[in-house]
């Protein structure tokens, strides 16, 4: 039996998104601005440093921030994020914002989560991964934490999986797709049993 074809993949139009692009390579800049000019973005902001991005924070109401890690002088991408997420510069302070870099270790990885980014993408970047991230950070709904040391996206996301289409890391994470029961359902007196407390023998 031949599987079904698939339907046409849903188009993606960010034409009235607001985008600040933040990348010291000129090669990379423009790479990153032809990635969302190809999704429909009109003309995003781009800075080359954290000091040009603050600028642009200060002016305009960003939809997202594209921010890579490693950047010149004495700012790098993590702490332009911790500034961002402490300005106080509404609404700004709460956009989503997606690190890039070429390193993705653990460590990395934990320093984007704590210094507020929502996401963290490894390079090369593809115009397909950096659609899937925009579109999972967009649908996450994650809460904004604010604390003593902490201000940005709720850091505890297990149960929303990786993002649409690709594979997750942790041996546990849940399809996102609940497919058909391979075992009958559990009776009503079944799950009664389940939930009434017992008492253990000692």
């Amino acid at each position: 039996m031949s599987e079904p074809k698939s339907g046409p993949k849903p188009k993606y139009n960010l034409e009235t998104a607001k985008i600040l692009l933040v990348e010291p390579a000129a090669h990379g800049l423009e790479i990153l601005s032809q990635i969302f000019t190809g999704f429909g973005a009109k003309a995003p902001h781009r800075a080359t440093n954290a000091e040009d991005a603050k600028t642009i924070v200060k002016k305009t109401d960003l939809d997202l921030i594209v921010c890579e890690s490693q950047l010149e002088g004495d700012i790098d991408g993590y702490d332009f994020v911790k500034w961002l997420r402490h300005s106080k510069i509404e609404p700004n302070n709460f956009t989503t914002v997606m690190i890039i870099s070429g390193h993705t270790q653990k460590s990395k990885v934990e320093k984007a989560r704590d210094c507020g980014a929502n996401f963290i993408v490894a390079k090369p970047l593809t115009p397909k991964v950096m659609i899937d991230r925009v579109i999972w950070v967009a649908r996450e709904n994650r809460s904004f934490i604010e604390c003593a040391d902490y201000l940005g996206p709720d850091r505890r996301f297990h149960s929303i999986g990786p993002p649409p289409n690709t594979e997750g890391r942790r041996s546990d994470d849940l399809p996102l797709e609940v497919g058909e029961a391979v075992e009958p359902n559990l009776s009503q007196d079944d799950i009664d049993a389940m939930l009434q407390p017992k008492r253990v023998q000692r």
